[in-house]
């Protein structure tokens, strides 16, 4: 596949056009696995963000009144058009992200899904009926759309977590605003020319590109009546706290720190295989990454060596390349803070077993590259358990028993994807059943849930009501409306002072 190649500026995309805006600000967009500046990224004004609003707001009337099979064939053209040119969007990911090329062909794919999941929308705002429910009378409910919506996403992701959103608040009627990362911004714009050629009328769909001054608009302008945020938790706590400040609804997934119990009876090859891949894939840039091993056990000893073995024999540089295991890191800044937390680890006292730290790849020496770590006897009072570093570094914890695993784990501040690997139908039931976490894998590593289930953490992993996508997601971008309906030949003559009761 050919490397995306486009000097552009990164643009916004308001009502069906690529606009400069106003702003004055800029940001450099970088291919991280050359460290060489791509393009430009100008940040949007308030003035922008206005426009964009504006936008979906006048187009909200006539979309919310388009019928949703209607609405559908727009997103059946859609995701007919991003099938076409998969390949396409994943160069894009790569070009900016860093992630290999395999890798970002299933982000796509898992993004497709929710589009799948989108058109069946018809189906998903049907609501209830009760015929008769007192004399002549009938109640039902219908959910309706919110209006404008907006989506503030994380760059580690770039396609798939803004079509967790978008796709389901569009064709629940609404209209939609995006906000992504500054890090990796031009899959917005391949999304956004997409839905234009599928049909979608100008003003339902947007992006503003920006900072904190276009997070901090939408949360505060009055027409914005939901946000949807995946990132770190003390932004997500922000916006959450903002938003319901102004009055949205918000759901903002926040940080994770993800472990994988490994039991005395697992199958041993296959939970190397789950820690090398889930706790180095994407270079560990990935909400739901494994990055601590919980050893039960006397298993410890025989694991711990074959991880090391396979951390130093990682096939690691540029993303377009054949063969590559891991590509490099988002930015020398996120390069530098992962270090950081190594250095932090060795301080604290646990034991350095491969350190991926000064990683120079032939070809790319100025690239934002950083090896896979490996840590052992990691402590739970250690900030390097305790933390989210968002990179490849690997926390091995030892444990004597299962009981103590999920008290491990349920003391935990985050609570967002788990794994237990085991052969022992009990213990994986027990698992599933006592642990405190939002999502849940047993003998499989990155438990992410499908389109028509929903993903979402728990405890400081989630702050809100609704997971995203799946029928929560369609919860979400919509309300209830209860009606209840009689006649004039049903009525019984005179006033009735008491509360309505099935007679």
């Amino acid at each position: 596949m050919q490397a995306f190649e486009d000097n552009r500026d990164v643009v916004h995309f308001i009502q069906g056009e690529r606009v400069r805006g106003t702003g004055t600000k800029s940001q450099a967009v970088y291919n991280p696995a050359t460290g060489a500046e791509a393009r430009q990224v100008l940040l949007a004004s308030a003035d922008d963000v206005n426009q964009a609003v504006a936008s979906a707001k006048a187009a909200f009337p006539a979309w919310a009144d388009t019928p949703p099979i209607r609405r559908a064939r727009i997103m059946f053209k859609f995701l007919e058009l991003l099938s076409a040119r998969r390949e396409e969007l994943a160069a894009i990911i790569t070009a900016e992200h860093g992630k290999v090329f395999d890798d970002a062909l299933g982000e796509v794919a898992r993004g497709i899904d929710v589009i799948e999941f989108a058109c069946g929308i018809p189906q998903l705002l049907k609501g209830d009926f009760t015929d008769q429910v007192s004399n002549g009378l009938d109640n039902w409910t219908i959910r309706q759309p919110l209006g404008v919506v907006a989506g503030i996403t994380p760059f580690n992701f770039p396609a798939m977590v803004p079509c967790w959103m978008f796709p389901v608040a569009i064709a629940a009627g609404n209209c939609f605003i995006l906000k992504p990362s500054e890090r990796d911004p031009s899959a917005s714009l391949f999304l956004a020319e997409l839905l234009k050629e599928a049909g979608l009328p100008n003003g339902v769909f947007n992006v503003v590109q920006g900072d904190k001054l276009a997070v901090d608009t939408l949360i505060e302008h009055p027409d914005v009546a939901a946000l949807s945020f995946v990132g770190s938790t003390p932004i997500a706590r922000y916006i959450y706290e903002r938003g319901a400040h102004f009055g949205k609804r918000v759901q903002a997934l926040g940080g994770a720190k993800n472990h994988l119990v490994v039991m005395p009876d697992a199958d041993i090859d296959q939970a190397v295989d789950a820690l090398i891949g889930a706790g180095y894939g994407s270079a560990g840039e990935r909400c739901m990454a494994i990055s601590v091993a919980v050893l039960v056990g006397d298993v410890a000893d025989k694991i711990v060596p074959r991880l090391a073995e396979r951390a130093r024999a990682l096939n690691i540089g540029n993303g377009m390349n054949a063969g590559v295991e891991m590509g490099p890191i988002i930015t020398r800044e996120a390069v530098e803070r992962i270090e950081n937390y190594i250095q932090i680890g060795v301080d604290e006292g646990a034991e350095l077993v491969v350190d991926g730290r000064g990683l120079k790849v032939d070809g790319h020496e100025n690239g934002f590259f950083t090896g896979g770590t490996l840590f052992d006897k990691v402590t739970p009072e250690m900030r390097i358990y305790q933390e989210e570093i968002f990179g490849p570094v690997l926390s091995c914890v030892r444990v004597p028993d299962f009981g103590s695993a999920v008290n491990l784990i349920n003391e935990h501040t985050y609570g967002n994807g788990v794994s237990c690997f085991t052969s022992d139908g009990h213990i994986a039931r027990e698992f599933g059943r006592r642990i405190q976490v939002g999502m849940v894998g047993i003998n499989v590593p990155i438990p992410v849930p499908m389109a028509w289930h929903g993903f979402g953490g728990w405890k400081q992993s989630l702050f809100g009501d609704m997971h995203a996508y799946g029928e929560e997601g369609v919860r979400f971008y919509t309300k209830q409306k209860s009606i209840m309906q009689r006649w004039s030949q049903s009525i019984s003559k005179g006033a009735e002072f008491t509360m309505p009761t099935p007679k």
